[in-house]
Order: C-alpha cells, then sequence, then structure tokens
C-alpha cells in the first residue's frame, strides 16, 4: 500500500511577553477568529479538561477551508498539540505543536509545527500546502506576538458586545426565522441595511460560504472598503462573519468578527434576533485618533461600539419590518443548505 510522504516545516518567533501570557492566547481557540488573522470561525464540539475537539473554518490561498482538530492542551509545559480529525480533499493528514520555551520573565520563543500529506504526494497539491501553511504561520504568529506584547494593555484593546430585537409575526415561531434569517442571508438586496454602504455584494461561492464586499462613504468624500467572509448555518439560524479587509485609514479596528443568530424567545412568542459583535482596536490607529493613555482607550472603545451598534441595529431594524410585514403563508426564506 502507498503511503503518503509526510512534509514537515517549523516557524518560531521571539515574543516580548511571559510564556503563560502566549500559551493562554494560544489555547484560548474560540477567541482565535479576533487573535489570528486566517482564522474565520471555530466550534468547540467537544471538551475532556485538557483535550478538546473543534471544528475550524480558515482561509488559505484565498480559500476557506474546514476541518475538524483535536487538540491536547498542556498548560505547565505551555505546548498544544493538535491533530486534525476531518479534512478537504486532497490532503490525507495534517497536525502539529505549538510549543512556547520561557526565556526569562517577560521573554519567550514560540515554535509552530505543521506536517502534513496529500493524496498521491501530487506537487501541485503539496506546493498549495506548502504556501497556504507558510502564510497562515507567519500570520498567526505576527498576531500573537503583536497582541502578547500588549498583554499589559490587551483588556482595553479587546470588545465584545451584544444588542437584540424581538419579531413577531404571521404564522410559528419557526416560520418567522426562516423569514429573518433568509433576510439576514442576502441582506444586502435591501437599502439601507447598512447605514453609509454605497454599494454591497454578495458572492456565495459554495453553499453556506458567502463572500461580501461592502463600499462605504466617508467623511470628505473618502471611500472605504471592506471585505468579510460569512459562514451560514440554516438549520441553527446562524451566520457568523469575519472582517478579512478593511481599507479604513488611520484603522480603529484591529480585527472584527461577529454573529446574526435567530433565537427563540422565552415568552414563546416570535422569535429573538441578535447581533453580536467581538474585535479588537488597531493601537497605532486608536493613537493616531485620540492619543495616548486609559481615557484615549475608553473614547476609542465608545466611539467603535456606537459605530458597530449603530450599524447592527439597522440590520436588526430592516429583519424585524421584513418579518412582520410578511404574508402568512409565505415560501420558505432559503432553502436549506449545508455547511462544508
Amino acid at each position: 500500500m502507498y503511503l503518503a510522504p509526510v512534509h514537515r516545516m517549523a516557524q518560531h518567533t521571539a515574543v516580548d511577553a511571559p510564556a503563560g501570557v502566549l500559551y493562554g492566547l494560544i489555547a484560548d481557540a474560540l477567541r482565535w477568529p479576533v487573535f489570528l488573522p486566517p482564522t474565520v470561525h471555530v466550534e468547540q464540539l467537544e471538551s475532556g479538561g485538557q483535550w478538546e475537539r473543534l471544528r475550524m473554518w480558515v482561509t488559505a490561498n484565498g480559500e476557506v477551508r474546514s476541518w475538524t482538530s483535536r487538540r491536547t492542551l498542556d498548560p505547565v509545559a505551555h505546548r498544544v498539540d493538535f491533530r486534525q480529525e476531518v479534512l478537504p480533499r486532497p490532503v490525507t493528514a495534517m497536525g502539529g505543536s505549538w510549543v512556547v520555551e520561557q526565556r526569562g520573565p517577560e521573554h519567550c520563543l514560540v515554535t509552530l509545527h505543521n506536517d502534513f500529506s496529500v493524496a498521491g504526494n501530487a506537487r501541485a497539491d503539496v506546493d498549495w500546502m506548502r504556501r497556504a501553511t507558510a502564510g497562515n504561520s507567519r500570520a498567526a504568529l505576527a498576531n500573537l506576538k503583536q497582541l502578547a506584547e500588549r498583554w499589559r494593555r490587551l483588556d482595553d484593546l479587546v470588545l465584545s458586545f451584544e444588542d437584540s430585537v424581538h419579531v413577531t409575526g404571521p404564522g410559528e415561531p419557526d416560520g418567522i426565522g426562516e423569514l429573518v434569517y433568509g433576510f439576514l442571508h442576502r441582506f444586502g438586496d435591501r437599502a439601507g441595511a447598512l447605514p453609509g454602504a454605497t454599494r454591497t455584494d454578495i458572492a456565495e461561492h459554495r453553499p453556506g460560504i458567502q463572500f461580501m464586499t461592502v463600499e462605504l462613504a466617508g467623511a470628505g468624500g473618502t471611500a472605504r472598503t471592506t471585505e468579510s467572509v460569512r459562514i451560514g448555518f440554516p438549520h441553527a439560524g446562524r451566520i457568523v462573519y469575519k472582517d478579512i479587509r478593511d481599507t479604513e485609514q488611520p484603522a480603529l479596528l484591529a480585527a472584527h468578527a461577529g454573529e446574526w443568530s435567530v433565537e427563540p424567545d422565552a415568552s414563546g412568542g416570535g422569535v429573538a434576533v441578535v447581533a453580536r459583535h467581538h474585535a479588537v482596536l488597531d493601537e497605532d490607529g486608536l493613537r493616531q485618533r485620540y492619543g495616548d493613555g486609559p481615557d484615549a482607550a475608553r473614547a476609542a472603545r465608545e466611539a467603535l461600539r456606537s459605530r458597530l451598534a449603530r450599524q447592527s441595529r439597522a440590520t436588526l431594524r430592516l429583519a424585524k419590518e421584513h418579518a412582520e410585514g410578511a404574508p402568512a403563508h409565505g415560501p420558505r426564506a432559503v432553502p436549506p443548505a449545508r455547511v462544508p
């Protein structure tokens, strides 16, 4: 039986932060969408103390790939081992480890080891994997270094919040939820869904995976463009997303991810539609706009929260109007789709 060769890679970075700080960022995979540039979304499937199974969606060479990974966490050795269980073709095996070595009270060295095999060891597939792995590893290590070296100020730079609206309408809650999800799935078709947007394009490259481009009008005739990846879970009434490009200068956001969720209402009538935001402020952009110190960080957080909330509340309002104004027995809002 033919066994494809195992290809091994390793990259390392020196970081001016305690090893425990860096290990904590690596171990907290659920926050990777705002900690690591390639990671779009992470779901924890199982956990058992020092191990966990994760479903991950990651950008690689301009594509979105998904896999299931098992991780073993060792907080004493500052090490995380990972092995992918369900892989996208043509990859047949993939895994590795994060190893953080203490090099002083506030200095450490982090090494990311990767190994992989591809079906038939085809040169084109091996080269694709090498480029994707090298690029994602560089981006991940650079961002972790930047975050860890701001560890004393990191709490001031990380922001999470949510807004919600109650939606009632014709028919049963499931039908209302389908109407809301359908609107959110294609909300770029509706004028005013995003305040200040002059153009919104949504392209679905694969079932359940959307790329959205938004052009926004800025002050003084300037223009800003954002690009995001959206992943739909229609049977759960959820759409998660991550901004992957933002031309705003100076940047206020270093990273932004979020979720639209249609949830049963506690009262039993209608549904709750929730908009969640997770963000990391760009410290250089913050300094250019607001100056230094805790008061500047507080002002930047308030401004960013206000901006993000204004945008999502406009969408929530339109989703509510759409569902509550729909006929009692309309067609299904969106056909069932599987997330790859």
